[in-house]
């Protein structure tokens, strides 16, 4: 009888072992969230754990707007902003085991008006390439035509990348960039036949009956109010903030979820592509093309002293490097006020979403590698050293933030220069791939007005000489950049350029580096 014991015993621990079965302490994560939300400051988080096909964790935790109290549960909604990514490659995915098109499709066959800087990046721009940030275009290069909330139509959108010059040769070096995955959702539009929104969620969303979730925010029911607003800090206050969830981002980023439907794409994602009904939403095959990295990066150094990390590349909307040694595939996606994090081990079957309502990326991280410390029981392996996670990165986080916010102040000039009657600084500015800058002079003061952005208005203060600091009047933007007017020998303008005060401090994603500004004629 005891051998009998013994050998059936033998066989559950070999079936737990082969089936991955990490025995996550949800009682355990559900203290950290709690503990890394106070020690981070966010409002409220939703979260969801999958292990082995079953959702062991869809819950809300706090509250869904500081000032209204209404408290986040599975089924509040979150902008996931960059999260959308991975579904617009689900989306080609689809198209792709339908026949419809590959991923070496060259994007000017589907976009017939396509076109980049260099005409032989036109000619040679694939799906493939959209999808992997390999295009040549810098970091957040051209992302004002869509940040935040703008007007641009996408075919606007698309009649600027061509005056967006490459920071890089074609395929030469990875660069995170949100408008090659507009253009792909427009691809997603045209094989389609229908627009990128309506595709995702009949196509994608419904399928895995991720009820709730929309393309866009305008899309949520107006009888649904469960959905959550982003908040800032501001001199040492918490103010909401709320934006449409990137709506403008359309395939790089416009999709609102929540914990529990996410947790849905999760099964699917681990599954392989099969869906809870037995159906595969995309194939096998075409996973492991969005899983295979299609560029490469060294590893980082705070993801190497933080877990190990041997290797980073990116596939096709999926970020791909390993933890302590086992492969991780996940995504961040960000937004002014609310930031998320997907988190896959496929060896141990095991996915992590967190949704959150601040700004504060290294409260999810804290709560992930917690959840991955123990799907990997790194805590059994005698010489690992076990982590205080949420406390090492809010050290980390604490400190770059008050260097941040320290640098973030202009220096005094050394050599100060008087400047030019206001008048001369006036007028309309063209950009080619932005638009409209008026310059005029309201009221005694300068004021700046991006024609194109509702939330781009400011005024101009002179710093020195024809430089002048932009401060928006939407203060949480976090955005201040100098303005530098370039004048002709009769003191009119001639051009002029733009850049952030701090970069520290300032989303990528306002690209004023990258605008160069003339008189309109």
């Amino acid at each position: 009888m005891k051998l009998r014991h013994l050998a059936v015993a033998a066989a559950l621990l070999s079936s737990c072992a082969f089936n991955g079965y990490a025995q996550i302490n949800t009682d355990h994560i559900e203290q950290v969230i709690e503990q890394s939300m106070a020690r981070f400051d966010v409002p409220g988080m939703a979260v969801a754990i999958v292990e082995n096909d079953q959702v062991i964790m869809a819950k809300g935790f706090g509250v869904a707007h500081l000032n209204k109290g209404t408290k986040v549960d599975k089924d509040t909604l979150f902008g996931i902003a960059s999260n959308t990514k991975a579904f617009t490659s689900a989306a080609l995915a689809k198209l792709i085991d339908q026949g419809k098109l590959s991923w070496d499709d060259k994007v000017i066959d589907h976009l017939p008006e396509f076109r980049l800087y260099d005409p032989y990046v036109t000619r040679e721009m694939t799906i493939r390439d959209l999808l992997s940030h390999r295009s040549g275009l810098g970091l957040g290069q051209g992302d004002l035509m869509i940040w935040p909330d703008t007007d641009k139509s996408i075919d606007a959108i698309l009649a600027g990348l061509k005056h967006l010059k490459p920071a890089s040769s074609f395929r030469s070096q990875y660069a995170y960039n949100n408008l090659m995955f507009v253009t792909a959702g427009e691809v997603v539009a045209r094989v389609s036949g229908m627009s990128w929104n309506d595709y995702i969620e009949k196509n994608i969303l419904q399928p895995l009956h991720m009820d709730n979730s929309r393309a866009g925010f305008s899309r949520i029911p107006s009888s649904n109010k469960n959905w959550a607003t982003g908040h800032i800090p501001l001199d040492g206050q918490l103010q909401p903030f709320f934006v449409n969830y990137l709506e403008d981002f359309r395939g790089a980023g416009a999709i609102a979820s929540s914990a529990s439907d996410m947790s849905q794409w999760l099964r699917a994602q681990l599954a392989g592509g099969k869906m809870a009904n037995g159906e595969q939403l995309f194939s096998e095959q075409q996973q492991q093309q969005m899983w295979h990295p299609h560029i490469t990066s060294l590893p980082s150094k705070s993801a190497k002293q933080a877990y190990d990390q041997q290797f980073r590349g990116y596939g096709l909307g999926w970020s791909i490097d390993d933890f302590h040694g086992t492969k991780k595939i996940g995504h961040g996606g960000g937004i002014l006020g609310m930031v998320s994090q997907v988190t896959l081990l496929p060896e141990k079957h095991l996915g992590i979403v967190i949704l959150s309502n601040q700004q504060a990326f290294s409260a999810l991280s804290a709560i992930t590698y917690e959840v991955l410390e123990e799907a990997l029981e790194l805590d059994q392996q005698p010489d690992y050293e076990n982590k205080d996670w949420i406390e090492t990165l809010a050290k980390k986080h604490f400190a770059n933030k008050q260097q941040a916010y320290a640098n973030a102040t202009p220096e005094t000039p050394a050599d100060y220069q008087p400047q030019l009657p206001s008048i001369n600084y006036t007028g309309t500015l063209h950009d080619a791939w932005y638009g409209d800058v008026i310059i005029e002079q309201l009221d005694g003061k300068l004021r700046i007005d991006f024609t194109h952005t509702k939330r781009l208005k400011g005024n101009l203060a002179h710093y020195t000489g024809n430089t002048f600091i932009v401060k928006w009047d939407e203060k949480l933007l976090e955005a201040d950049a100098y303005i530098e007017f370039q004048m002709d020998p009769q003191n009119r303008i001639e051009s002029a350029t733009m850049r952030a005060v701090s970069t520290q401090v300032t989303d990528f994603s306002f690209d004023f580096r990258n605008l160069k500004l003339i008189p309109k004629k």
